[in-house]
């Protein structure tokens, strides 16, 4: 019972903390409000539970046999990262935009997708399934166990940062403000893959 605590704890800590899908789905909800949003949140709390499923249950291995392949996954998820900060920092203030030229959010397959090109993804999951996981049980229990944890704290926790964002559109109703505020979010997003940036320019170029 406590070990499951432990996980719970370590999923909420995790999950409720900056991120590139928190501060996507933040930026969704004032640029597109709740309603719009919620394919985009439902891939994120499904999505990822089910990475982390597969990571747990052996599609690891394929990266240990083929480490190659995680570090394309890795170079694909900074550039597409940094063209989603482009086009938040880019997007037009809802106020401003017209119906044919209004943008659109992520959808469901998207979101779900993008938890696999997500640096700070691939990091919760393997560190879940290092942490919480032993040879002493049944690893397909100790995973789902973890991946049910995810699931639980997914909504409430990315829920929020979507709330937070659709409140905020109340206050950030000037055009100018939501320039600003999507130019800093996208800021946000390109800080975030600084880390994943550095070390590919240890590993490649140093």
């Amino acid at each position: 019972m406590e070990l499951y605590i432990a996980i719970l704890v370590f999923a909420f800590s995790s999950t409720i903390t900056p991120g590139p899908n928190n501060i996507m789905i933040m930026t969704s909800g004032l640029n597109y409000g709740i309603k719009r949003s919620v394919p985009h949140l439902v891939g994120i709390c499904l999505g990822f539970p089910l990475m982390v499923a597969a990571v747990g249950l052996g599609f690891s291995t394929i990266f240990d046999k083929f480490p190659i392949l995680h570090e394309i996954i890795k170079v694909l998820g900074v550039a597409y990262l940094l063209y989603l900060a482009w086009l938040v920092a880019s997007a037009a203030p809802s106020s401003l935009e017209s119906k044919e030229q209004e943008s659109k959010p992520l959808t469901f397959m998207q979101a779900a997708l993008f938890q696999w090109i997500n640096p700070k993804a691939w990091v919760m999951a393997t560190g879940a399934v290092a942490a919480f996981t032993s040879q002493s049980t049944e690893m397909l229990i100790q995973v789902m166990a973890i991946s049910l944890s995810f699931f639980a704290v997914s909504f409430p926790c990315v829920g929020s940062w979507l709330l937070f964002g659709s409140v905020l559109k109340r206050f950030l109703n000037q055009p100018n403000y939501q320039r600003m505020f999507n130019v800093s979010m996208a800021l946000l997003l390109v800080v975030s893959v600084l880390p994943v940036l550095n070390e590919l320019r240890e590993t490649y170029l140093a």
